[in-house]
């Protein structure tokens, strides 16, 4: 069944709709959103069995927020400034960063981010950010796409025969599922507060 891919986002539903004040706002936002990113990185909140990291909850939300077009720009902008060496990853740091950062654990992660934001955008635009239902099940398919070709990079760095799946997953999933209600609530009560600025 086809999705309609004509409501507006989140970003869409204030400030300029055209011309050059737009492009300004487009600009800001994604600026913001890499700022965003970057923090939600670093934040991590003491959990068992390992703490919960906000960077996965900020992708997500962001792509929603975004859409699909301006949530690409704002995560690929994230990659490159990653790519460049600063310090804006989970796991990151003065002695490990930029492409080689990129290339190792969590390279399969970070492709999964860029997956599950064109994703969490392209369902926000057919309207699914707006129930908490949808929004929970947009938010399991982003983070499938986040963690399939992270699962997938980990078999090819150590081999299959390592138990990748309890490096790599397992461990992440209660702070996965908080993760996902947090943001299943937060989008659609934010529409619920600007009202049904789509129509």
């Amino acid at each position: 069944m086809a999705l309609a891919m004509n409501d507006k986002v989140l970003t869409e539903a204030f400030g300029p709709s055209e011309g050059t004040a737009l492009r300004i706002k487009q600009v800001a936002m994604v600026a913001l959103g890499i700022m965003v990113l970057a923090i939600a990185a670093k934040i991590k909140i003491p959990m068992w069995p390992v703490p919960i990291t906000m960077g996965t909850f900020a992708v997500l939300t962001i792509g929603a927020a975004y859409g699909p077009t301006l949530g690409l720009t704002t995560i690929l902008g994230y990659m490159i400034i990653g790519a460049l060496g600063f310090d804006v990853f989970a796991g990151s740091s003065a002695e490990a960063y930029g492409l080689t950062y990129m290339m190792g654990d969590t390279g399969g992660y970070l492709v999964g981010y860029v997956l599950a934001t064109l994703a969490l955008g392209f369902l926000a635009r057919a309207g699914w950010d707006r129930s908490m239902g949808k929004m929970a099940l947009a938010m399991l398919a982003g983070n499938a796409l986040i963690y399939i070709p992270g699962l997938a990079w980990l078999g090819v760095l150590y081999g299959w025969d390592q138990p990748i799946l309890q490096w790599g997953l397992t461990p992440f999933l209660i702070g996965d599922a908080l993760k996902l209600g947090l943001a299943a609530l937060l989008l659609p009560a934010v529409w619920k507060m600007i009202g049904d600025a789509r129509k």
